[in-house]
């Protein structure tokens, strides 16, 4: 049995935080991709350019240097704001949701491309369809195009998924004290650093393994033509 000298409880605070950061990045990172894919589909060419702006410089920096900026940058937007308005005090913004911010950011860049290729996917006979029936371009992207896009676009999303899930634990640099960061500390307190490792990897792996089930039932609900394959497999076998 592995002894982890009382951290227990700790660990699973920890892992618990880890949870709400990634379900909290998640949602945020999901409507940063939305409008950016929007918005480099649109027809307005500022919008287009700001949206490649955003993909382009995203993805282009190291994501460590993305969550210092946003944690640093933020403190330092707020503290401005703050004193613009009278107070002096000292302002802490803490760490969680300079995290989220910086997560969502990060999964929005590469869920807009993941959004627009999906859009793209689907038949433009569609949209010229729907016009000719009187409908406005919302109306056809939310009744048509949307419910069919998240069948082309959750696979690229789950893996989206389990990186910004592994990506987290970037958040422990800026103190936050999720599963990485708790881990760490324990094992630089006990003078076990391995063994608290080992129960960080275990923990990941477990968080890892409940997403995947969770994007393969998605996958099999929202895909009405693969629920149909399986079950003619079944049937032949």
């Amino acid at each position: 049995m592995i002894n982890l000298h009382g951290y227990e409880n700790l660990i699973l605070q920890g892992t618990w935080l880890t949870i709400k950061l990634g379900v909290a990045s998640l949602l945020f990172g999901l409507v940063f991709g939305l409008i950016g894919a929007s918005a480099k589909l649109s027809r307005i060419w500022i919008l287009q350019k700001i949206a490649q702006v955003y993909t382009t410089v995203v993805r282009g920096l190291p994501e460590l240097l993305v969550v210092f900026a946003i944690y640093f940058g933020g403190g330092i937007v707020v503290s401005a704001i703050a004193k613009s308005m009278g107070y002096h005090g000292r302002i802490d913004i803490g760490s969680f949701w300079p995290g989220v911010v910086a997560l969502s950011f990060m999964f929005g860049a590469y869920a807009t491309e993941v959004f627009r290729m999906a859009i793209g996917a689907i038949p433009i006979g569609q949209w010229e369809s729907c016009q000719s029936l009187g409908m406005t371009r919302m109306q056809t992207f939310w009744r048509i195009i949307f419910p069919q896009m998240w069948v082309v676009a959750l696979p690229g999303l789950g893996n989206l998924m389990l990186v910004l899930l592994k990506d987290t634990a970037l958040i422990s640099l800026i103190g936050l004290h999720e599963l990485t960061y708790v881990t760490s500390r324990a094992g630089q307190t006990t003078q076990e650093p391995f063994t608290f490792a080992m129960v960080a990897a275990v923990m990941y792996l477990v968080l890892t393994a409940v997403v995947t089930a969770v994007i393969g039932t998605a996958e099999w609900y929202i895909n009405p033509s693969a629920r149909y394959a399986r079950k003619q497999q079944g049937a032949k076998s």
